[in-house]
Formats: structure tokens, sequence, C-alpha cells
């Protein structure tokens, strides 16, 4: 991988940026893109969109959001103590003991607390710890010390940053999914460098917004754009590791490729196209099966406007929708390659329709 862009990829996923609060995300993402893009700009949504050829007739999107799980202050205890909810889905028994930033006036650190192992009860050691449980500890007394640094709505994440393991593995808290992002930003980049795209074909690398509460950004970005294809781009389950069950969940495997999902939410002639795209190109894939809704920008792509012909391509990852989240940089690139490819094989005559 460049430097730049694996600065870019550190940089971003380093960004705190929960649902909502994707504003610093975006900056970075915008002042990455703007050096290739023809055009680069904001709605009101908060989604940005780093576009070639605007004025084509045929437009593809491309979706990866930059939204990340995180947590919210909702109220400030007499002792100080900051109670919280959840933004997105989390394993709370996660959260425990971990260390945390609450960003507001200025970057706060916490820790989130919970009673010790010693002190609980046999029925609390068997139950799974709610959120409501817990609280985060900033190190003050009081509430008035308390709201001297926080307001309610502050966010919070985890104190976890992007880290290089071994064997081109890395790790860190928001490859779910500022990675979608950085690919679809990569993937406009190829074209943009390296040429190959119809010129009558537009490109629209969105980072979208709130996806973890609902698929909102892509929702409304699908809307605005009205494009005759597009290609969402998140993580997909690993399970190459312990107590993953193959028959259950599927084979896909960190290094194997970026996986290529098949089903209902996919249009069979995308499908095809991007099987073809990483065979021509030499790119590594694995086959994901998804039999209904993927739960990723997808889902709202292709029942936009009058439907959009719609793909779905991921990065295998370990351990989501934790601080610890693990993929291959090399399926990161892979991902950003085939991407691109795709898009150089989309022409204004392309006939999406499916029929065997």
């Amino acid at each position: 991988m460049r430097d730049e862009s694996l600065a870019f990829l550190r940089e971003i996923v380093n960004a705190p940026s929960p649902s909502g609060y994707e504003e610093r995300a975006a900056a970075i993402y915008r002042a990455y893109t703007s050096k290739f893009a023809n055009e680069v700009r904001t709605d009101v949504h908060g989604n940005v969109f780093a576009v070639l050829n605007a004025g084509a007739s045929t437009r593809i999107m491309l979706a990866g959001h930059i939204d990340e799980i995180g947590f919210i202050v909702h109220y400030i205890g007499d002792d100080g103590m900051l109670y919280f909810s959840s933004i997105g889905e989390h394993d709370s028994a996660n959260a425990i003991g971990q260390r945390v930033w609450v960003h507001g006036r200025n970057k706060i650190p916490g820790v989130i607390g919970r009673k010790p192992v010693h002190l609980l009860s046999d029925e609390e050691k068997k139950q799974i710890p709610l959120v409501e449980d817990l609280w985060i500890d900033i190190g003050v007394c009081t509430r008035a010390e308390a709201e001297d640094l926080v307001d309610m709505g502050d966010i919070v994440t985890y104190s976890v940053e992007f880290q290089e393991f071994p064997g081109d593995r890395a790790v860190a808290r928001g490859f779910d999914n500022k990675m979608g992002a950085f690919i679809v930003a990569e993937a406009l980049r190829e074209l943009a460098s390296n040429g190959g795209l119809h010129p009558d074909v537009g490109v629209y690398a969105v980072a979208t917004v709130e996806e973890e509460v609902g698929y909102r950004g892509a929702g409304t970005a699908a809307f605005g754009i009205d494009a005759r294809t597009g290609i969402a781009v998140d993580v997909s389950h690993a399970t190459d590791y312990p107590a993953m069950n193959k028959q259950k969940h599927g084979d896909l495997e960190i290094g194997k490729g970026p996986t290529i999902t098949r089903g209902s939410n996919i249009n069979a002639v995308v499908f095809r196209m991007l099987v073809s795209a990483a065979r021509d190109a030499n790119i590594p894939y694995q086959i994901e099966i998804s039999a209904g809704s993927t739960g990723t920008d997808a889902h709202v792509m292709q029942t936009s406007r009058a439907g959009m012909a719609t793909g779905l391509l991921g990065v295998a990852v370990r351990y989501m929708h934790t601080p610890c989240e693990m993929l291959s940089l090399t399926d990161v690139e892979n991902c950003g390659r085939l991407m691109a490819a795709y898009c150089r094989a989309v022409a204004p005559e392309t006939d999406f329709t499916p029929r065997l």
C-alpha cells in the first residue's frame, strides 16, 4: 500500500465519528479526495461526495460509511460519574474496564467502570452486564467538576487506535466501516490516476453517514444521485478463528481477498460483473452469501427511487464491533482495485436487467 494511502487509512480510522457525529472523519475524507476528484461536496445530512465526470448520463454510486459505533453521555451523577447510551450495537461485556475518550469542548480521558468481580454475587457473575449498569469515571468528584468538562450529548469512543500487526494484519476500533470509506476513495483515485472510465459514466464515491443507526445517509445520497448502479462496501464476518461455526456462518478468511456478496439484496448482473472483473484483474476474492437484507448501505441503495442495480463488496474482519477489529491490509487494497475495475466495466449501454 502507498505510504500516502496508509496514512489516510490511519487518520480516518482514528478520527472519532459515531453515528450523527461524523464531522471529523468527513473533513479527512474531503481533504484526501479533493486532490483527485473533479468535485467534492457535502450534503445537509453530512454525506461527502467525491465525483468524477459529474455531468455523465450514466452514474455509479460507491458507498462506504464513515460512522462508527460509540457512546453518548446522557446523565452526570452527583459524584461526577458519567452515564451513557450506546450508539450502534455493542456487546456491553467488551466495555468493562476500557479506557475511553469523551469528545466535547476538549478531549477528556475516562474509564468505563463496574463493580469488581470479587464483589459480584454468584447470580451477577452469570449475567451479561447492561450498559445502564456501567459508568464513565473521568477522575472528578462532583457533578459541578464534571460539568466544567463535559456536556450532555458529548460522544465517547474507546481510546484504541490503528496498529499494524505481523502478517499484513492491522487492528483498529473503527474499521467498521471507515475502511469502506477508504476503499471508495482509493477506487476513485485509481480511476482518476490510471483512467479506463467510460467518458459518459460518472462515479460518485460517497462517504455515507449514520449507517449504524439505519442506513440513513446512504438512503438520502442514493435518492439524490439517482444512479443506475451502485456498489456498497462494508466489513464481512471472518470465520477463521475459534468458536466460529462455518456450517452456520460460511467460510471467509482474512487475507484470502475481498468478499463479493451474492443473494437477494444483490443484482445478479452486478454480481457476475464483479466476479468477472476480479478474475480479469487477477484479484483473489471470496463469495459471501446473504439470504435477505445484508444489513449494509446496499439495503437502501437497492430500493432507491425506481431501483438501483446494487452490489456489495467487503473485507473479512475478525472481532467486529469490538475495540480490536482485525483485517488484512492487502484485502483492503485489493477491494479498492476491484471496485475500480467494476467501474471501468460499466458503459451507458450496460443492461442490468436480471435474466437467464
